[in-house]
């Protein structure tokens, strides 16, 4: 009797040791063991799981170095900033060439301009030489002829005439002096002279005819003006 209650209290411990340890197995494989915590710099460890034969990487730690990169990604990196340079290499290039080609056309322009310039001012004087030729003419003939000095002077004054015509022509016209108050604009004066008779500061006699073009003064005229004593002690 004892020995058989002996093996029957050995086989029920057995049975609960093999279920103790069925339990602890399954509590094993739902709760996975910790870890030991990786020092800096160390790589990541990666846990296999042996049923499903997935890998799964764990989440990068704060102080960790980032892995180097590998060679493919340099490769791509070096040929990405090979085709930016060559691209801003080709840019600079056209930038160049567009300069050089706008300062080419403007060095034509402004060569251009001064050949237009002196061909308008070469066709300017010689059309007023050209209305000044009959002019030139008649004085020749004038020296040549043998009239009489009342002749000859009325010849001058003929031609004198149709030389202020050409001149009024070509929009010159003379300053207005006798009579007109002295304007140091307009007038030079060469004397004054003391008249009682006359506004302080008139034009009273024209030396040399003063000449000018549309508003713009060519010379200016010399004059003679009065002074009045009176008016000028008031």
């Amino acid at each position: 009797m004892t020995e058989n209650a002996t093996d029957t209290n050995s086989e029920a411990k057995t049975e609960d040791q093999k279920t103790a340890k069925s339990e602890n197995q399954k509590f094993n494989d739902v709760i996975p063991e910790p870890q030991p915590q990786s020092e800096p710099g160390a790589r990541p460890e990666v846990k296999t799981e042996a049923k499903t034969g997935t890998v799964q990487a764990e989440p990068a730690r704060a102080g960790d170095v980032p892995a180097p990169a590998t060679p493919t990604a340099v490769v791509e990196t070096m040929a990405g900033v090979h085709e930016e340079c060559e691209r801003l290499r080709a840019e600079r290039d056209g930038l160049f060439e567009r300069l050089a080609r706008l300062q080419a056309e403007f060095d034509n322009a402004r060569k251009r301009e001064q050949r237009e310039r002196a061909d308008y001012r070469a066709f300017a004087v010689a059309d007023a030489i050209e209305q000044f030729l009959p002019v030139l003419d008649n004085f020749r003939l004038a020296l040549n002829s043998n009239g009489t000095a009342e002749q000859l002077r009325t010849g001058v004054e003929l031609i004198a005439k149709q030389m202020d015509e050409v001149l009024r022509s070509l929009n010159v016209t003379p300053v207005e002096t006798v009579g007109q108050p002295f304007d140091p604009r307009f007038h030079e004066a060469l004397e004054s002279v003391e008249r009682t008779d006359l506004p302080d500061h008139q034009v009273i006699d024209e030396i040399r005819r003063g000449y000018r073009i549309k508003e713009r003064l060519l010379r200016p005229a010399l004059v003679r003006i009065s002074v009045n004593p009176n008016l000028s002690e008031a």
